[in-house]
């Protein structure tokens, strides 16, 4: 099954394409439009694939860089695990509905991740600052 609604991945590598057919622009204006394009031609074209990646049983297109496809497909694999979970927990959820449950489930998952490591770099401070003071009263000792 395919979700043909627009995905801002797509739209943004289809806007970011040049678009030729534009008929009411005067002859100057694509002249200077043409020369974009030729200067583009001399530069590497960023490789861009479209892959097509499924969550929770509906497919999606993608347009990817292709030296970040293999972290897409990680990305979906996780995604989909998890997003499948969710939906054994309430199987009548649209698809909709499960991606919104399962984006605010995964950023709570982030949220406390990040506020861990906030922490755990604290505890770090304090203990090197109190390492600090040891290690300075032992040698004011000797």
């Amino acid at each position: 099954m395919t979700d043909d609604r627009a995905n801002p991945v797509d739209n943004q590598s289809q806007k970011a394409m040049p678009n030729n057919s534009n008929t009411h622009s005067s002859n100057a204006e694509n002249s200077n439009a043409a020369r974009p394009i030729a200067k583009a031609e001399n530069a590497p074209a960023p490789q861009i694939k479209k892959v097509d990646i499924a969550i929770a049983g509906v497919t999606y297109p993608i347009y990817c860089p292709v030296h970040e496809q293999e972290e897409l497909l990680s990305a979906v694999s996780y995604i989909n695990d998890f997003a499948l979970k969710l939906r054994k927990d309430a199987p009548n959820l649209s698809q909709e509905n499960l991606l919104v449950l399962s984006c605010l489930n995964l950023y709570e998952k982030i949220q406390t991740h990040e506020r861990n490591e906030e922490d755990r770099l604290q505890k770090n401070k304090q203990s090197e600052v109190l390492l600090n003071k040891i290690m300075k009263d032992a040698h004011s000792i000797l």
